[in-house]
């Protein structure tokens, strides 16, 4: 099929809430369900663009599926150029700001615009960009939330070989009300990644991390707020450690501020955040001129498709958010994931959607 020949007919975006395998728990909440928007963008061809949306709050589904719908009625009988619909989509929501849930729901609309195009071509997306199918490396983060150290050492080894993954790294949650529970439930035997999730102020921060320089960490992820970007900076120079931010970036203005603050030793957009495949392309030039490793941030069936394009990958997160509703959920081999096609690789389940419907 011509590519250019691929033309907007409508979107159907839809609510579903899965329960967690393991409940989500951090210092600044906790989560035992998870909301999902489904993305279909259908076109007058015939081809169905998907993606899906977690915007963490049930609620926040009821605001962003009339923003998705609109999309649909405002880009009808447009060509599929997912640049040109990101650029449209985005604009129009300019008078309530370019971030938040105006972001999330472009986002969603240009991972499906980029998943119908490569559907199009009858590739991956990753080859659709110029690049190949091949493994990426991930860690697993589908647990070791906040828990007692001596649940949190069993549960490491369900992790190590979840759905026969093979992993040989996984992120570990810190913020424990007494920070020696922290430092028990660290362990030596696995490449480890900490996650304080926000959890602290730059003067405690400073305290902990220091406390954890005896452990050989792959980084230390937002220990104090996310838009504390001097903070994270003020911890980076007063304890070494390597500092990894990211995941709440809001399009790569965002990325650029934060290396301008030298707020983080590594980068881990997330592709609801950054601006969908689109802003992900930005933000991995960004990464690659300032020598910063990136990791993505959940949407791990989508990330490994812009992973394998970025010129400083490191990880893939491995977080199981969408599996319980997809046709064929992704695989982990040896601790890696390889990028499925055509397109993103996203089918859904309709029994399992129909089920989970919110």
């Amino acid at each position: 099929m011509a590519l250019e020949s691929l033309t907007f007919k409508e979107i159907k975006a839809r609510p579903v809430i899965c329960k967690l395998t393991r409940p989500a728990v951090a210092r600044i909440g906790a989560m035992t369900h998870l909301p999902i928007i489904l993305i279909d963008l259908f076109t007058e061809e015939g081809v169905v663009g998907r993606s899906y949306l977690k915007p963490y709050l049930p609620k926040a589904m009821k605001y962003l599926i009339p923003a998705l719908l609109d999309f649909g009625e405002m880009l009808k009988g447009r060509r599929v150029s997912p640049v040109d619909l990101y650029e449209t989509a985005r604009k129009s929501l300019h008078f309530v700001g370019y971030q938040g849930l105006s972001m999330i729901a472009v986002a969603g609309l240009d991972m499906a615009a980029w998943d119908a195009l490569a559907k199009a071509a009858d590739v991956p997306l990753c080859v659709l960009l110029g690049g190949s199918v091949g493994p990426v490396k991930a860690y697993n983060s589908n647990g070791l939330w906040l828990q007692s150290p001596e649940s949190a050492a069993a549960e490491a080894v369900e992790l190590l070989d979840e759905r026969g993954g093979g992993f040989r790294a996984m992120k570990l949650r810190l913020g424990r009300a007494d920070p020696r529970d922290d430092l028990a439930a660290i362990g030596d035997d696995i490449d480890l990644m900490v996650d304080f999730n926000q959890a602290l102020d730059v003067p405690e921060a400073i305290r902990r991390v220091r406390r954890l320089t005896e452990f050989d960490l792959h980084w230390i992820e937002e220990p104090v707020k996310a838009e504390d970007l001097a903070g994270h900076a003020q911890v980076r120079a007063a304890t070494g450690a390597t500092i990894q931010t990211g995941e709440n970036w809001w399009f790569p203005a965002g990325m650029a501020a934060a290396i301008s603050a030298g707020a983080s030793d590594h980068a881990m957009p997330d592709l609801m955040k950054i601006g969908g495949v689109t802003g992900w392309l930005s933000a991995a030039g960004l990464a690659h001129a300032a020598g910063l490793p990136v990791s993505s941030h959940i949407f791990a069936e989508a990330s490994a498709h812009v992973m394998a394009l970025t010129p400083t990958a490191h990880l893939v997160e491995w977080l199981d958010l969408a599996g319980s509703v997809l046709a064929e959920p992704l695989q982990v081999v040896e601790g890696q994931i390889t990028p499925r096609g055509p397109g993103l690789g996203l089918d859904w389940d309709d029994k399992a959607v129909a089920r989970f419907a919110a």
